[in-house]
């Protein structure tokens, strides 16, 4: 059986591989040095440029999580709970009647409401959060001060039970969906669950605040993945870093053996930024790992964050923080995020594409250099 004839290659494919990989016979001096002018200050370029590209965006994603999603999750959780805190503080305080019109309803209402207002108020300037969800933090602020107004309203009834449980239930409706509970009597009394609804009935505080989170938990999943072009900038970047240590070795060789140079300082000083890429590389899979060593942090703000673990840590500031007390997780969130690093090579991920630019440059001046010297060579008669 006859096979057919192989299509030609083209002529672009041709150039590209004599360029990138020239043969390893015997091929005119001038021809050679020519395509190692062209080829490997391109391959230094585009090594770098990428490597850099990728080193940055790993180093940003972690920049923003540290400082950007971390403490927004924190705060969210912490005008979550702060606001069911509040609201049990209202109803035992509001049941001790007549009294409450001299107590007031307790140093801890105030503390946990006037620290959720804060909490919302600091995600509004903060810049974790577009136009669209600092509008929504605006409505929960403004659903925030209706609920102190339903309590205000129950404090000022506080004599008539009918009116006063008409408040309270009012308020909580506010706070949450699906709560049908009595008002409490004790503060140490199991709280009720505060159920998150969604869509178009997810219109309470805690509805907004949970749809808030999720969309901070998935951004965070996004920050803390390696993205398609992160992962194709990595794979041209080691592809163009394997042909430029070989083709810089090659070169070498070439010279040493064609043009009697034993070293040339000059690609050896071109090279030298090459020392630095496992460094840096390192670096950035440190970045990625710590990020996703963070994400379980999240979870927990988010799913098992409860009223009576702050409360316990209101009681007694002195203890050890519980695994799941709000302010402790983000620290360690935040924490995890900024050790993954070596030192403050973080602080210099710029570098990368000006070290390959220059290391391109010294390349292309050397390899000019030697070309030019060998033409002024041949033309005394010389032969190549």
């Amino acid at each position: 059986m006859r096979r057919l004839p192989r299509p030609p290659v083209p002529r672009w494919a041709l150039v590209l591989r004599r360029l990138v990989w020239p043969p390893a016979g015997r091929v005119r001096n001038r021809a050679y040095l020519r395509d190692r002018l062209i080829a490997l200050p391109l391959l230094t370029a585009v090594a770098f440029a990428t490597l850099g590209w990728a080193y940055t965006d790993v180093r940003d994603d972690a920049a923003h999580i540290r400082a950007q999603l971390a403490p927004a999750l924190g705060d969210l959780a912490d005008a979550r709970i702060s606001l069911r805190i509040a609201q049990r503080e209202a109803e035992v305080s509001l049941d001790a009647g007549h009294a409450v019109e001299l107590s007031g309803l307790g140093p801890r209402y105030t503390a946990r409401t006037g620290a959720a207002a804060q909490d919302i108020a600091r995600l509004s300037r903060g810049g974790a959060f577009g136009a669209a969800q600092r509008q929504e933090l605006d409505v929960v602020s403004g659903l925030i001060d209706g609920y102190e107004e339903w309590i205000a309203w129950a404090r000022t009834n506080v004599a008539d039970p009918t009116l006063r449980k008409a408040g309270l239930s009012y308020a909580q409706s506010m706070l949450c969906s699906q709560t049908t509970a009595e008002p409490a009597t004790d503060r140490s009394a199991p709280y009720p669950p505060c159920g998150a609804a969604r869509g178009v009935d997810a219109t309470t505080v805690v509805d907004r605040i949970a749809a808030l989170e999720r969309e901070l938990r998935h951004r965070l999943d996004e920050r803390a993945a390696l993205g398609p072009g992160v992962l194709a900038a990595v794979a041209v970047s080691l592809t163009a870093f394997t042909l430029l240590v070989v083709g810089l070795w090659r070169t070498l060789v070439f010279l040493h053996r064609r043009m009697r140079i034993r070293v040339s300082v000059p690609l050896l000083a071109a090279a030298l930024p090459l020392l630095l890429v496992p460094w840096a590389v390192a670096d950035g899979v440190r970045s990625w790992s710590a990020q996703r060593d963070a994400v379980p942090y999240a979870d927990v703000l988010a799913d098992r964050a409860a009223p009576e673990v702050e409360v316990a840590a209101d009681r007694d500031p002195l203890a050890a923080p519980a695994p799941t007390e709000i302010r402790p997780v983000t620290a360690r969130m935040e924490r995890t995020v900024g050790q993954g690093r070596f030192g403050d090579v973080g602080a210099a991920a710029g570098w990368v594409l000006p070290a390959g630019l220059l290391a391109a440059g010294v390349t292309a001046g050397a390899l000019h250099a030697y070309r030019r010297e060998y033409l002024v060579v041949g033309r005394a008669g010389s032969t190549a």
